[in-house]
């Protein structure tokens, strides 16, 4: 499967056959949005997932397959990885670097900057819309965020250039939507 090669449009179709589904790029954001709010049950996260890809839901004759049709798409078609290998543990491991929340004018303004793509009137098949995304150029602000947000600042040696980054990473910092005791368990979970 290639988004260059392949037809998307056949090959989502082909995966979840004749049932309406929402292939919007707003749909995936909305989706993952939802998949990182701590607020929300993992049984609620499902309904609402299921509501958010599937306007006919009477249409859906196998939940499970539903649940796994949602997932293999939002990863664009590609499979999970399977991996044995330990994952170093480190601050920026998983840390997030972007939010469709909190970024909203950075990422509408890099599509339009350098796609041309006013996002508010295009109706974008979330895979392409992923790989425009993870095309953005340095020359985007967006990226430039994302670049702070990712540094370690262990690996920057000069003493006055750690100083401006930390400033611009703090700057840029993503707002903790944590619970006080989603942070307590999260500082308790550092030290085992």
């Amino acid at each position: 499967m290639s988004i260059i090669i392949d037809n998307i449009s056949d090959i989502v179709k082909d995966r979840i056959g004749n049932i309406d589904f929402n292939t919007d790029c707003r749909t995936s954001m909305l989706f993952e949005m939802l998949m990182q709010d701590r607020n929300i049950s993992k049984k609620e996260k499902v309904i609402q997932a299921i509501e958010l890809y599937y306007p006919n839901i009477e249409q859906i004759t196998d939940i499970e397959k539903a649940i796994e049709d949602i997932l293999w798409f939002y990863r664009c078609g590609k499979e999970l990885i399977n991996s044995n290998k330990k994952v170093e543990n480190n601050n920026n491991g998983n840390k997030q670097i972007y939010s469709y929340e909190f970024d909203d004018n950075y990422i509408y303004s890099a599509f339009m900057q350098q796609y041309k793509i006013d996002l508010q009137d295009e109706d974008l098949h979330w895979w392409k819309f992923r790989a425009m995304f993870d095309g953005l150029s340095k020359e985007t602000k967006i990226v430039e965020i994302m670049g702070y947000r990712a540094l370690d600042l262990r690996t920057v040696k000069d003493k006055e250039e750690r100083k401006r980054l930390k400033k611009l990473k703090q700057l840029y910092a993503l707002p903790d939507m944590r619970t006080q005791e989603q942070k307590e368990a999260d500082f308790g979970n550092a030290f085992w």
